[in-house]
């Protein structure tokens, strides 16, 4: 792709697109802004195809940051407005049950306060500071809870046969944070 194969753009294409419109569904929910999105994502891998280094990340963690980075930046130029009556009822296109599952699974074996802080950070598009100011917790350790939470992450959805018990929760004595209650943290 660096090279300008178009026919290089097209098996990425094929091989993850699927993945970035189910990771886009979660976040923005409306598939006009996922389909945006996705291909923005596209586009600007085409064009940083040069600057990729294998060393750094793989094609989907590099593929995935780009996509994320996208929808994450279409949240919030996104004007705060609430839903019409209508649209709360209105049914949605079923999603990709498949993605939406393995996605779920590898949230779930997360242990607190790591959960929570990668529903907030990924799906929800608050960003480090936001979180602190959410949580109370120290900057650093949002970092680490994060970066811990996604190499976990990682773990679990490369393992051939990935079961929430075959991956121990990174911190399970780490106090959980509830975000309904301003962020305090929970006692245990």
């Amino acid at each position: 792709m660096a090279g300008g194969d178009e026919a290089a753009l097209t098996a990425l294409y094929g091989r993850y697109a699927p993945y970035l419109y189910g990771l886009g569904r979660r976040m923005l929910r409306q598939q006009d802004d996922v389909e945006t999105c996705v291909q923005d994502a596209f586009f600007n891998a085409w064009k940083a195809a040069g600057r990729f280094d294998p060393s750094r990340a793989s094609v989907k963690t590099w593929l995935v940051t780009i996509a994320h980075n996208r929808m994450l930046q279409a949240l919030r130029d996104r004007p705060e407005t609430g839903l019409d009556l209508e649209e709360w009822d209105a049914p949605t296109a079923s999603p990709d049950r498949i993605e939406q599952v393995i996605a779920q699974r590898a949230v779930d074996i997360l242990g607190e306060p790591e959960k929570t802080l990668v529903i907030l950070a990924f799906y929800q598009g608050f960003s480090h500071s936001e979180l602190n100011e959410r949580t109370g917790l120290p900057l650093g350790s949002i970092k680490t809870y994060l970066r811990r939470a996604l190499a976990q992450m990682r773990v679990f959805l490369e393992t051939p046969v990935a079961s929430p018990a075959s991956v121990p929760p990174l911190s399970p004595s780490v106090p959980s944070i509830n975000p309904a209650k301003g962020g305090q943290q929970d006692a245990e």
